[in-house]
C-alpha cells in the first residue's frame, strides 16, 4: 500500500527496498497495521525523527516455498538485537538461512525454501572493493539492487541454497573477498566518486579470478552481467558536484528532493535549483521511528559550503 509523504503520519521505518523494481521506503504505520511503502525517487522527502532510539523491524516469513515476506512488528517494540524485539526473532525462521549449510535446526519451511535454484555473485562498489553474494531464484534481481553496487555478475547457478553456500564461503576464502562490505564504506566512495575505471577493471579482474577458482572447483559457469537499475544512473556517473551530507539522520528534521539511488544510497539536492548534489544513505533510517510531511534540513548545510 503506498502512503503520500506530505502527510504527517508516523512510521517505523524498515529501510529501503527494491522488491518492487524501484526504491521505496518500507513503513510500518504506528499504532498498527499491515506494512506499507513509501515512493520517493523524483520527489521532495521530508521527515522528523520521532522518538530516540531503534525500534523492532519485524520479520520474515515464508510464503509459498519459493519466497520470503517481511512483516511488522505486532507491538512496535523497541529494538533488542539484530534490530528486532525478542518476540520476533524468536518467531523469524529465516534466522537460520545464513548458516543453513553448516547444519543445525531448521525449520520445515526453510528446507523448502533453500531447495530452490541459488545464484553466488561478485559485487563491486565504487572504491572497487568487491564482494561475493548470494541470492535465490526470486531475489536475484532485487538482491543485487539493493546492495548498492556500480558493477555485479552472476558468476554460477546452483541447485539449491547449500550448496551456494559452500560455494560462497569457499570463493571467498580463495580470493580474499569480504561477504560483507560496510554501509559507511560505500557511502563515503560514492562521495568521492570521479570516473567508473577503477572499479570496472577491479571487477573484471576479480571476476576472471572467480571463474578461474570456479572451473578448479568443477562449478558451472555462467558469468552473467547484472544490469545496473536506470534510477542510479546520475549517481554513478561521477560527474555531479557533490557532497556528504552533513547532518545526522537518525535524528531531527529533514527534507531534500531525490535525484538518483543506488541500493539505500541516494543523491539528493534540497532545494531544485541548487548546483551542490548531496549523498546521503536512508539505511540509516531502518528501526528508526519517523513522522513524514513537509519539513526541511537545516539550512547551515547549504552555508557550510559558502566558507
Amino acid at each position: 500500500m503506498p502512503v503520500p509523504l506530505f502527510e504527517a503520519a508516523e512510521y517505523v521505518c524498515h529501510g529501503v527496498t527494491w522488491a518492487t523494481g524501484d526504491p521505496r521506503l518500507l513503513l510500518a504505520p504506528l499504532p498498527g497495521g499491515s506494512l506499507a511503502y513509501a515512493e520517493f525517487m523524483g520527489q521532495r522527502l521530508g521527515f522528523r525523527v520521532a522518538v530516540a532510539g531503534r525500534w523492532c523491524t519485524g520479520r520474515y516469513q515464508f510464503a509459498g516455498s519459493v519466497r520470503v515476506e517481511a512483516l511488522a512488528c505486532p507491538d512496535r517494540a523497541p529494538a533488542e538485537q539484530s534490530g528486532q524485539c525478542a518476540r520476533c526473532a524468536r518467531q523469524d525462521d529465516f534466522r537460520f538461512a545464513h548458516q543453513f549449510h553448516q547444519g543445525g535446526h531448521a525449520p520445515e519451511a526453510l528446507v523448502r525454501y533453500m531447495a530452490q535454484p541459488h545464484w553466488l555473485y561478485l559485487a563491486t562498489f565504487a572504491d572497487g572493493a568487491t564482494k561475493v553474494g548470494t541470492a535465490a531464484e526470486p531475489r536475484k534481481r532485487s538482491r543485487l539492487d539493493e546492495q548498492g553496487a556500480l558493477f555485479a555478475t552472476y558468476v554460477t547457478k546452483s541447485p539449491d541454497g547449500r550448496a551456494v553456500r559452500y560455494l560462497e564461503d569457499a570463493l571467498a576464502r580463495r580470493l580474499q573477498l569480504p561477504q560483507i562490505v560496510r554501509a559507511a564504506a560505500k557511502l563515503q566512495a560514492l562521495t568521492g566518486l570521479i570516473d567508473l575505471a577503477a572499479a570496472r577493471t577491479a571487477h573484471e579482474e576479480h571476476v576472471a579470478r572467480a571463474a578461474d577458482a570456479l572451473t578448479d572447483m568443477n562449478a558451472p559457469l555462467v558469468l552473467e552481467a547484472w544490469t545496473p537499475p536506470a534510477e542510479g544512473d546520475l549517481l554513478r556517473t561521477g560527474r555531479s558536484k557533490r557532497a556528504l551530507y552533513l547532518y545526522d539522520l537518525r535524528k531531527g528534521e529533514h527534507g531534500f528532493a531525490t535525484v538518483s539511488c543506488i541500493g539505500s544510497q541516494i543523491l539528493a539536492v534540497l532545494d531544485r535549483d541548487e548546483e551542490m548534489h548531496y549523498v546521503l544513505d536512508l539505511g540509516a533510517l531502518t528501526g528508526r521511528r519517523i513522522v513524514l510531511g513537509p519539513f526541511s534540513s537545516p539550512s547551515a548545510a547549504v552555508q557550510a559550503f559558502l566558507f
